[in-house]
């Protein structure tokens, strides 16, 4: 093995790989250095060819532009990979930029020294060829994938991750002839972002990981569209998507109704502690201790969020004589008037109200929006209900306020690190997360897998909007006349 750096360098990347010590000397004797400054570009698309490369040092993304200048991320080159050997026979221009993603050093050697090296060396042409055809099985088997079976149909595929039964039945049911969905039952996530190669459009729902590495990876595969169908949206890193070019769209809205109806359901589960009669009145126990609750009729609820689902659940509060307080950033004082709902700040609801429930958004400004602080703010004895987003609440703090007595209950559809179990079977399984464990021994907890959204109006009019949303991108709408589109704030 050489021991003089650029050699050994030379040595671990696969181009070279079977060449001999002497020709790696040889061949760095002949190289010449290249730095870049973080932005710059070694060459543009359309540029003249001429030289081969070595990545010594940083990343270099390439990518193209498309007919109405659009950046589409091709992928991002790593140390120790080559570049230029498809232009080394026949001079054509570069296919694509490469940009430096930060400080970058490149070793580059002209076309003609290049050839001459392998006419003098043979160990080094065996090197090149042996690299070069692993490249081509590499891409074939690419196009294999690409070519398989009901993709070469004429019809627009979407690969969907995290594929349920009545993820299949409904999206099924709303393609229509032209768009045909392909379900995974992989969650997407770094190590099976691959599985989108080939793929334009990506369907993925609330716990998949749309973070920056994932989306470099959907990009570098040819996808063009992350077609979310849910709501929420902090999953997905947008700054990302929109450096890489892709458009993320998301269901702002399904069936308010289907959750606000839940969080109801989970007021009067804990409060009449139905949970519990339920299992004992299975188990033979008809005894009645322990199982007391009170009249919702006369107390005060508090709705943090009054969109759509906190408005739905006003109408069902007020039905049960309830007094409503609300907390939100934009107070709608017209609504407030004509539903008898009267605005508070967040402090002040918590104070008064008997049950709380959470609609809000889950953003920097509202993560941990109940903690120990508002937890002892709380009347003693309220209930605590979240259909929202699970960083809503700390969950130690929320554990700590139920350990103490001060907490009447909690009514959780989401939890704050839920992706690792809800929507998923772990009953063989030890739960290892020990805060969820925990919240999981309390009699007066109720936790549901994020089931909030689950009617079949709901899944319905999922699908339809998500089918919309990929149509108007397939007709080639962008931006704000897509209508669902998520940017940054």
């Amino acid at each position: 093995m050489p021991d003089t750096p650029l050699p050994r360098f030379l040595a671990a990347t696969d181009l070279l790989r079977l060449a001999g010590p002497e020709t790696l000397e040889a061949v760095a004797a002949r190289l010449t250095p290249q730095r870049l400054e973080p932005g710059e570009t070694l060459f543009t698309e359309g540029d003249p060819s001429g030289t081969i490369f070595f990545l010594q040092e940083g990343q270099l993304e390439i990518f193209r532009r498309s007919d109405d200048n659009r950046k589409i991320l091709l992928r991002i080159m790593q140390p120790g990979e080559s570049g230029g050997l498809t232009s080394m026979a026949r001079s054509r221009p570069r296919s694509a930029t490469l940009r430096a993603r930060g400080p970058v050093i490149v070793q580059t050697i002209r076309n003609e020294e290049w050839l001459q090296l392998m006419a003098e060396n043979e160990d080094l042409a065996r090197s090149v060829v042996a690299h070069l055809g692993h490249k081509v099985r590499e891409k074939t088997g690419q196009l294999a994938t690409l070519l398989a079976p009901g993709e070469n149909d004429g019809r627009a595929h979407c690969a969907v991750f995290d594929t349920k039964a009545y993820d299949r039945r409904w999206l099924e049911k709303a393609a229509g002839p032209d768009l045909a969905f392909d379900f995974l039952e992989a969650r997407l996530g770094p190590k099976t972002a691959r599985l989108a190669a080939g793929y334009r459009l990506v369907c993925a729902f609330v716990n998949d990981d749309l973070s920056a590495p994932v989306l470099e990876n959907l990009a570098a595969g040819g996808v063009e569209l992350v077609a979310l169908r849910c709501a929420g949206f902090n999953n997905v890193d947008l700054a990302a998507a929109e450096e890489l070019g892709i458009t993320v769209v998301r269901v702002p809205a399904y069936s308010p109704h289907a959750v606000a109806e839940h969080a109801a359901a989970l007021v009067l589960t804990l409060n009449r502690k139905i949970h519990r009669a339920y299992q004992r009145v299975r188990e033979g126990n008809f005894s009645l201790a322990g199982l007391e609750g009170f009249d919702l009729h006369g107390r005060t609820a508090g709705i943090v969020g009054l969109g759509k689902i906190g408005r739905c659940l006003v109408d069902i509060l007020r039905g049960f004589g309830m007094t409503v307080l609300a907390h939100d950033a934009f107070p709608d004082a017209d609504y407030a008037a004509s539903h008898a709902v009267r605005y508070t700040e967040l402090d002040e609801l918590l104070r008064l109200s008997d049950v709380v429930s959470l609609h809000a958004p889950l953003t920097p400004e509202t993560h941990h929006l109940i903690d120990a602080d508002r937890i002892a703010l709380m009347k003693k004895g309220a209930l605590l209900i979240n259909t929202s987003r699970g960083a809503l609440v700390d969950t130690a703090a929320l554990i700590n306020g139920l350990k103490s007595g001060h907490l009447g209950g909690a009514g959780l559809d989401v939890y704050e690190e839920e992706s690792e179990y809800f929507f998923e079977d772990r009953s063989a399984e030890v739960i290892t997360d020990d805060l969820l464990a925990r919240l999981l021994t309390f009699p007066n907890v109720l936790v549901t897998s994020h089931q909030a959204f689950l009617t079949v109006d709901a899944l319905q009019a999922i699908a339809a909007t998500t089918v919309a949303n990929i149509r108007k991108f397939l007709e080639g709408k962008r931006g704000l006349e897509i209508g669902n589109i998520v940017t940054r704030r």
